[in-house]
């Protein structure tokens, strides 16, 4: 048995994680309610509730996961640890940034699916308080939204379903893929923004990807920084961009999802990470990486 684990059982560890995910969320609520009220007064209290609620949605339920499962080394465990080779760091940012065009395909296809009524609604919603999030009037309103929108989702995001959702389900599954893709499709579900499932889930299988190939939870967080903070930096210098709608050729999604397929290429033959080396080397009970 592997004694660096409390509960070796993926399911036990499944059952915990979303026990403690709906826990922390009425928690949460309960305390930003009752403290900032809602809905929120001003700007800077809705910058201040979403940071809130990010932490204690997403970063607490993956701390306390990772301390209730693991003997030793939580964050390690989540896999807050150094990258294997320090070129991933690079090749993961590349990967989101290089998959933008194919991104904005699948959101136009995205689009012409149809959806429910309260999906829209909640899409629209979500985008105008996006609008008024990254209104800026001053220099320090761009450093406030880079922490607030882009570095602690990045972390807390990641750690939640890269750290403690992707690593148990490619336990449950005994397959990295599908691990990868199914613990993307609750990321992009959480956002409930469902115009934009397809290129979030797209976006979660990449950041999945670097952190299964990597063996570091900071290269996906990384690239999770860069594409948030360009798009933080972006609308701040050009408001109107969050409301247009960009099409994008089919060539161009084509020549992006090449580009990814290539660089996902590449993290696989430099990677010391498979199925088979991480089996062996944990007394035949899959952990989802190797022992650190």
């Amino acid at each position: 048995m592997n004694q660096r684990l409390k509960i070796p059982s993926p399911w036990a560890q499944l059952g915990l994680f979303i026990a403690l995910l709906g826990g922390c969320y009425v928690f949460t609520s309960i305390l930003i309610v009752t403290t900032l009220g809602f809905p929120a007064k001003t700007i800077a209290l809705n910058k201040l509730e979403q940071a809130l609620s990010t932490i204690g949605i997403f970063g607490v339920p993956a701390w306390l996961y990772a301390i209730m499962t693991t003997y030793h080394k939580p964050l390690d465990f989540l896999g807050f640890r150094r990258s294997q080779l320090p070129v991933f760091y690079a090749i993961g940012v590349l990967l989101l940034l290089l998959s933008f065009p194919f991104e904005g395909w699948l959101g136009q296809l995205n689009r012409h699916l149809p959806l429910a009524e309260w999906m829209v609604t909640a899409e629209k919603q979500a985008t105008e308080k996006m609008g008024e999030f990254l209104k800026v009037g001053s220099p320090m309103d761009i450093v406030v939204n880079v922490i607030f929108i882009a570095a602690i989702p990045a972390i807390c995001e990641e750690a939640c379903f890269r750290g403690g959702l992707q690593r148990i389900l490619i336990q449950c599954f005994k397959s990295p893929w599908v691990g990868i893709v199914v613990s993307a499709a609750f990321f992009s579900a959480f956002h409930l923004q469902f115009q934009g499932f397809l290129p979030r889930m797209f976006m979660g299988m990449l950041l999945g990807a670097a952190y299964w190939y990597s063996g570091s939870l900071w290269v996906s967080i990384l690239a999770h920084f860069f594409v948030n903070g360009a798009q933080v930096l972006a609308v701040s210098y050009y408001p109107k961009m969050i409301d247009e709608d960009p099409y994008v050729p089919v060539y161009w999604a084509l020549l992006s999802l090449v580009i990814v397929v290539g660089l996902l290429s590449i993290f696989r033959r430099r990677s010391r990470t498979s199925y088979a080396e991480v089996y062996a080397n944990n007394d035949n009970h899959f952990s989802g990486f190797p022992e650190s």
